[in-house]
């Protein structure tokens, strides 16, 4: 196995001297006179600033290699904005779906899917691809969504993959990691070299309610193959992207970092960012300055690193870790001054910047060819779309005139990178701009499901929109009424398509509501009534006094147990009784040596009913009388928790009925 991946990962790795070759003889324009006549580094992803020698010996290179050197054009005048940054990272959306459902990237009002033929096609992904690379990208990352569900991913990668021998020299992943185990070994054979792990809570139960789903163990078995796979020389670079909360998993910093004691992982904390339906607030942004406070109160021998000239992170290591510590602060210090990235949504829109709201369409460029239709293979094969990219590189390298088509998306592309600003706005701009959400833009880490969102804001989207005829109007429509748009009245935490979401409430009545539940411990023995029944408190304390206080301390935490239940609904009241029942000596056996009996009342001044919060508060009461007696009666069982009465809301009063005589 070592040896073959040892093989595998030489074709992926061509020697210093044959990926010089490649790169002059296939892409002299990416070879500048200043930066890119230095030596490419095979899939380590920093170019080396030692630039060559005026008058190279002999046992250095060919005369020919020299002469190419020296007649090389500059970085291509598209990919080049108007602060001379040179865009060679292509980053690919290629799927809006996912197998997560994170608080931080999901719209909390739900989510829809775009129609399917208004995404891109592997073949229009590979062709566009194989256009940017033509032009001097050398790095591909495809993003999602989660890119592992995507069925066809392996086989796209594959294809992606080829384009080494057109100079690209990394092909990466952005994941989430739940299904990275099961696809690894085939995505190293077609390429992989780097993978991007999104990884927010090392916690499984915080995990589930980070993401609303399980499967941390999953994640942890996608890196822990990873770190195999390299041991036997992969050579995959492996980061793990954790964006850090106030309050929700600021505590876990200091654990992530220890990932890296024995492993060579680098961990970037990433600062939360405002993107629709993120409910995005200043006072959750835990910023760079308090990571590193937090890291160095535990490692006060934290050292920074040298930082690369394209990295969007600051890093860090502590003396002895294999691993790293990176932070990316895009918040509160932007990198935008050397930033080399371009974006491709799914729906075939090019994105600049990542917090900026211009997109273009050239999806529907390619597609003219196709009377507007998606390309499969069969029509990519017709047209010999990748061999016109391959035209149009060498025409363009000889000053000859490049195919209408290529010339187009060209221009497009060209436009959009000469708009590009020299920065991004600020914070107090940023959380009020419109822009996509997370999710359908491929970002730095957040992953996630999609709702459709289309929207162009340059000038020539706006003009390809006025000419949409009514006969795309009436499709579009027709597309968008099929796909499900809302919940089961009966069961609203389940969408049409049976997958669970937290309900929409925004459009609700504030009002006052009001819940009330009940719940009993029932003793095994005789001894904690006799302790309570004398007012005897245990070694931990008063019973009743404790329970009460856990009761209402659980109402408050509901949503941090209850995945689904809607946080900060404004609690107003939380009244939690604890009382001693008398045993009975016949007719009921669970009486048969007495219960603590529990209610909870919880009201609020809010959107949504409490009714959780009140079982909840009733739980927490019991599992702490539970845990205070089970010295003397570990035999006790919780039972009959149920809600009494809610008040308030659309369904008005409600009152659990009761038998005559119970």
């Amino acid at each position: 196995m070592a040896e073959c991946l040892l093989r595998r990962r030489g074709a992926l790795s061509p020697s210093l001297a044959s990926l010089s070759r490649i790169a002059v003889r296939l892409h002299p324009r990416r070879h500048s006179t200043s930066a890119t006549a230095a030596t490419a580094q095979p899939n380590d992803g920093i170019r080396s600033t030692h630039a060559y020698p005026a008058t190279p010996s002999p046992e250095k290179a060919s005369s020919t290699r020299w002469s190419a050197l020296r007649s090389a054009k500059p970085f291509s005048e598209f990919l080049t904005d108007t602060f001379n940054r040179q865009h060679d990272y292509l980053r690919i959306s290629v799927t809006e779906r996912c197998n997560l459902r994170c608080l931080y990237c999901m719209p909390e009002e739900g989510i829809q899917l775009s129609p399917q033929p208004r995404l891109l096609t592997s073949p229009e992904i590979v062709y566009l691809s194989s256009l940017f690379v033509s032009q001097g990208v050398t790095k591909i990352r495809l993003t999602g969504g989660e890119p592992t569900v995507r069925k066809d991913i392996v086989p796209l990668m594959q294809s992606i993959g080829n384009l080494r021998r057109d100079g690209l020299r990394e092909l990466c992943l952005t994941t989430n990691g739940i299904s990275l185990h099961r696809k690894l070994d085939p995505m190293v054979e077609a390429g992989l070299t780097g993978i991007n792990l999104s990884l927010d809570t090392l916690d499984p139960f915080q995990y589930q309610i980070m993401t609303r789903r399980k499967g941390l163990d999953a994640v942890l078995k996608s890196i822990n193959r990873v770190l195999e796979m390299n041991r036997m020389g992969a050579g995959i670079k492996l980061k793990i992207n954790c964006v850090v909360m106030r309050g929700i998993n600021d505590r876990e910093i200091v654990p992530f970092v220890e990932m890296g004691r024995d492993n060579p992982i680098e961990i970037r904390f990433i600062e939360y960012m405002p993107f629709d339906g993120n409910k995005w607030n200043e006072g959750k942004m835990f910023s760079y300055q308090e990571m590193l406070a937090v890291i160095r109160e535990k490692y006060p021998s934290l050292e920074k690193m040298a930082d690369h000239k394209n990295d969007t992170s600051k890093t860090y290591q502590v003396p002895g870790f294999q691993g790293r510590v990176g932070f990316i602060t895009s918040m509160t210090h932007n990198f935008c001054g050397t930033c080399n990235r371009l974006r491709i949504t799914c729906d075939g829109n090019l994105k600049v910047c990542l917090f900026g709201n211009s997109e273009v369409s050239l999806r529907d460029v390619v597609r003219k060819a196709n009377n507007g239709e998606p390309i499969d293979e069969a029509v990519l094969e017709e047209l010999q779309l990748l061999n016109t990219v391959q035209t149009a590189a060498r025409a363009s390298d000889n000053g000859d005139l490049v195919n209408p088509r290529e010339r187009e998306l060209l221009d497009i592309i060209g436009m959009a990178v000469k708009r590009k600003k020299a920065k991004h706005a600020g914070i107090g701009e940023l959380e009020n701009m419109k822009n996509r959400p997370m999710i359908l833009i491929g970002g730095v880490s957040y992953a996630g499901q999609a709702r459709f969102y289309h929207q162009h804001s340059t000038d020539a989207a706006e003009a390809h929109a006025r000419s949409s005829t009514n006969a795309d109007r009436k499709e579009k429509a027709e597309a968008e009424s099929a796909l499900p748009t809302a919940s089961d009245p009966d069961l609203p935490h389940l969408t049409p398509s049976q997958n669970v979401h937290m309900t929409q409430i925004s459009q609700k009545t504030v009002t006052p509501r009001q819940a009330t539940a009940t719940g009993r411990v029932y003793f095994s023995n005789s001894r904690p009534w006799d302790s309570l029944r004398e007012g005897q408190g245990t070694h931990k304390g008063d019973v009743y006094s404790v329970a009460r206080i856990a009761g209402i301390m659980a109402a408050k935490r509901t949503p941090d147990v209850v995945p689904l239940c809607h946080p900060g609904i404004g609690i107003t009241g939380v009244e939690v009784d604890v009382k001693l029942l008398e045993p009975v000596a016949e007719g009921d056996e669970k009486m048969k040596y007495g219960a603590v009996s529990i209610k909870a009342t919880v009201d609020c001044l809010g959107r949504t009913g409490v009714e959780m919060e009140a079982m909840t508060a009733t739980m927490g009461a019991a599992l702490t009388v539970y845990d205070m007696l089970k010295a003397v009666d570990k035999g006790m069982v919780i039972g009959g928790v149920q809600l009494e009465e809610k008040k308030g809301g659309k369904s008005g009063h409600w009152v659990r009925e009761r038998e005559i005589g119970h």
